[in-house]
């Protein structure tokens, strides 16, 4: 089993098809999609495959280190210039392909109009630790 991140972009991907900002659906279409977010994950929790998930505020900062007994430095809040993460999924299945596989099933939530978003999901393998070499 490998595990993967399944990112979620409010911008930084490429343009989905159906690219109305989540801002400007209904209640109803906002609850069918969420909907359909959670019966996805309870599908793969049947079957194992679903470890996490988590929507996010599009709200955030970048912080850095800037040396010792200095606060930390930010960047930000400015959504304009940085990559915007929407939510995640962390999924832990036995191939890169299935991975791919259910990215693309989720990529199908519906979004305005109750149509499929076709969005861009970002699909990340977790690193797995270099292996021990015993002579």
């Amino acid at each position: 089993m490998a595990k993967y991140l399944l990112l979620k972009h409010y911008r930084g991907a490429p343009t989905p098809v159906n690219d109305v900002p989540m801002d400007q659906w209904s209640p109803e279409e906002i609850s069918a999609h969420i909907q359909y977010m959670q019966d996805f994950a309870d599908r793969l929790e049947c079957t194992g495959e679903f470890v996490d998930g988590q929507a996010l505020s599009p709200d955030g900062l970048f912080v850095r280190y800037d040396g010792e007994g200095r606060p930390p430095v930010t960047d930000g809040p400015f959504p304009e210039t940085k990559d915007l993460i929407a939510g995640w999924m962390i999924i832990d299945v036995h191939t890169h392909r299935r991975a791919l596989e259910l990215a693309g099933e989720l990529s199908a939530a519906p979004g305005a109009g109750g149509k499929p978003i076709h969005e861009w999901l970002e699909v990340r393998p977790f690193l797995t630790e270099p292996p021990t070499i015993t002579e």
